[in-house]
């Protein structure tokens, strides 16, 4: 499978028995359908994502990618519960792609997130 953003082809990284893909230049991650969930649930986790929240800001600015499953074009999302977590999502087969970074971000949701937010959406509105 090829890397959305950079094209590079993915290895397979395994955490229990959840086997997700982690491309070799960007560092981003590839969750099949379900794996984010289960994999935000269980506890250490967050070592799959080995790469830095800067790399991952700057391949976050790449638009207009498409699904490495099924290669239709995935939409930008926002996570619910920490607005400032931006990710794109299949419409097809439910997959996700997180910049490098952010899985850990996802994951460990803090007290700093939850005041950034109220900010976030203070501006907003």
């Amino acid at each position: 499978m090829l890397c959305p953003k950079c094209e590079v082809g993915m290895v397979k990284v395994a955490f229990d028995d959840i086997e997700v893909d982690r491309c070799g230049n960007c560092e981003g991650l590839w969750f099949d359908m379900l794996e984010l969930e289960h994999l935000k649930e269980m506890q250490h986790s967050g070592a799959i994502d080995v790469g830095y929240p800067e790399k991952g800001e700057k391949f976050n600015e790449i638009d207009n990618i498409d699904c490495p499953v099924c290669h239709t074009p995935m939409i930008k999302m926002v996570d619910k519960d920490q607005p400032h977590i931006h990710y794109e999502g299949c419409t097809v087969c439910y997959g996700v792609f997180f910049d490098a970074g952010e899985f850990q971000d996802y994951k460990h949701e803090t007290v700093l997130d939850f005041f950034r937010d109220i900010i976030a959406r203070k501006k907003k509105g």
